[in-house]
């Protein structure tokens, strides 16, 4: 909640003097790499969350086994 918080009171300017910090720490090569990076994170946890859905989806739809002995 506090890093939302904190977030929201970006502007333009702060914004603009942080892109100007990656871009000095990083260097211009290093910034799509790290891009690149981030993409495939993200696309690997959208692809986790959706392989959880269909496997609670799935276990919902399945008929109830009945275990008498």
């Amino acid at each position: 909640m506090n890093t939302i918080h904190l977030l929201s009171f970006l502007g333009g300017q702060e914004m603009i003097v942080l892109l100007v910090l990656v871009l000095l720490l990083f260097g211009g090569k290093k910034i799509p790499e790290l891009m690149r990076g981030l993409g495939r994170g993200v696309r690997e946890f959208q692809d986790a969350k959706n392989n959880v859905g269909n496997e609670i989806r799935k276990g919902m739809n399945e008929e109830p086994k009945d275990n008498k002995e």
